[in-house]
């Protein structure tokens, strides 16, 4: 058990050290492109020949994007620092996730069915609570329900939120039912997970 954990923590820690160096070459990179295009250095400079052969074409479809939202080209190399950034503290956040899962499947296997039981309720709770955040996420954003990749989550919330509707009040234009959603479903998993068997 010791060896599993240890394994899974040192796995961990490769992640992070992963995700970091190539965040912070990213920055290296960003920071230095930035420089350039905001003629900070010569752009006959080796180095800004160099960014512009290899970081430029990566940055066309960022710049692209940057400039389509009224933004300055210079600041494509900061707005592909920031999605690194958040890009790295998701992947970290998932493989920890998912080591985590996984170690607490194992432990609940060896537990037998109690454990697996436990395991289970955790994750169809878990699945349920990160469909709702993702549900409300995607109601702030422009994104299209109908979606490939949201479409999944209002199957799993639409049975939960429906009757809640009926009884929770709006606040002006904010409608809470998904919170009320989130803190019941959190106290349904600490009742069953209470049973005894």
């Amino acid at each position: 058990m010791e060896i599993v954990i240890a394994i899974a923590g040192i796995l961990r820690n490769l992640v992070r050290i992963g995700v970091g160096v190539v965040v912070v070459i990213l920055a290296i990179i960003a920071l230095l492109d930035w420089m350039v295009r905001s003629r900070k250095v010569n752009a006959f400079h080796p180095i800004a020949r160099f960014l512009r052969q290899t970081v430029g074409p990566i940055l066309i479809p960022v710049e692209r994007r940057v400039v389509g939202a009224g933004g300055l080209p210079s600041a494509a190399p900061l707005w592909a620092l920031a999605f690194s950034i958040i890009a790295g503290i998701v992947i970290i956040t998932i493989i920890d996730f998912v080591i985590g899962q996984l170690l607490g499947a194992w432990m609940a296997m060896r537990g037998g069915p109690r454990g697996i039981y436990e395991i289970l309720v955790r994750w169809t709770f878990t699945i349920l609570q990160v469909a709702l955040v993702i549900r409300v996420l995607t109601s702030w954003l422009p994104i299209s329900p109908y979606s490939k990749w949201i479409r999944w989550v209002f199957p799993l919330t639409e049975p939960i939120l429906s009757p809640l509707r009926q009884f929770v009040p709006r606040l002006g234009m904010f409608d809470i039912t998904p919170i009320v959603a989130f803190f019941l479903l959190r106290f349904l998993e600490w009742v069953m997970l209470s049973f005894r068997f």
